[in-house]
């Protein structure tokens, strides 16, 4: 048996037993997946897959139980290739971040910039996406560390913890009639027609579930998951907007947008930094996380991914 061997098997259950995917991701064919499979299954003595001629059609009871330590091996050589970088490359290496426009647009800037001046050898690779992407890239170990509001503290095999916390803001052009109320209500936002986030990210299920226990379905004309869109439509007079109070944070004063705070309304949200469960992080990956939060230090981090303890919260 042989890694190859075991990452076809994985890669085919990643890609739902389709093996023509699974031998586009590797960048092999898929004769050479099947034998690669059928090989380890004959020196295993097990059938890994039940199949129905030569598709896969699910995973077998063993095929389950192999697939576990397939995991752990699979893990471990990625841990030994950044143990190599981090005592071969001293502080030089790639530190990959899988995160969400928001984030990467008005709460990274200023840490990946610090990073880069304390360690100028380390590449950033940031990885844009909505919260279940973020998540699979860190479980496909293509990134090292992962930022959302939503999603990340429901996955199995990641372990995440609280970074900030922060609400949404209502955002209407200066001359809104909504633009002189401090403290708007829900029934006045519902009346509107609105611009919000994709339901997948920057805390959008809290603004569903209020209007929902409010009994109100205000009307939605765009949706999107980008910050700066909304501003732009809510510019264009499409609509009011609702955003994370970050996107506003250095808003010019003559943008002509006026922004008052909704968390009366909607409470507030946090944003969570994860990792993949047994994942070695180098030290500028720690040196990272604590640019992101002081609290996220390189001992609590490693009391979570340990799993001890349970209460992280800020």
């Amino acid at each position: 048996m042989n890694l190859h061997q075991f990452r076809f098997v994985q890669e085919a259950v990643r890609r739902d037993l389709n093996l023509t995917e699974t031998a586009k991701a590797l960048h092999t064919s898929q004769p050479g997946v099947s034998k690669a499979i059928l090989e380890l299954e004959e020196e295993l003595g097990i059938d890994l897959f039940a199949r129905h001629g030569k598709r896969l059609k699910r995973v077998t009871e063993p095929g389950l139980r192999a697939l576990e330590s397939i995991e752990i091996i699979m893990r471990e050589v990625t841990n030994l290739r950044r143990i190599g970088q981090e005592y071969s490359k001293q502080d030089a290496g790639t530190l990959s971040i899988a995160t969400t426009h928001t984030q990467a647009r008005y709460f990274l800037p200023g840490p990946i910039a610090e990073l880069r001046q304390r360690y100028p050898k380390v590449q950033v690779v940031l990885h844009q996406s909505v919260p279940e992407q973020v998540a699979r890239l860190l479980r496909d170990d293509a990134a090292d560390i992962g930022i959302a509001t939503e999603s990340l503290a429901e996955h199995e095999g990641i372990v995440s913890l609280p970074c900030y916390d922060w609400q949404h803001v209502m955002v209407v052009p200066a001359a809104h009639a909504l633009a002189a109320v401090e403290r708007p209500t829900l029934e006045q936002i519902a009346g509107q027609t609105l611009v919000l986030y994709h339901p997948t990210v920057a805390g959008r299920t809290r603004i569903d579930a209020a209007f929902a226990r409010a009994r109100l379905a205000p009307q939605v004309a765009l949706e999107a998951i980008d910050s700066d869109i909304i501003k732009t439509y809510v510019r264009l007079g499409l609509g009011v907007g609702i955003v994370t109070e970050l996107a506003m944070r250095d808003e010019p004063p003559d943008s002509g947008l006026v922004a008052r705070p909704l968390g009366h309304l909607f409470g507030s949200n946090v944003t969570r930094v994860a990792f993949k469960r047994g994942a070695y992080l180098r030290h500028f990956v720690h040196a990272f996380t604590e640019l992101l939060s002081p609290r996220l230090t390189p001992a609590l981090v490693a009391r979570a991914m340990s799993g001890q303890g349970s209460d992280y919260g800020i």
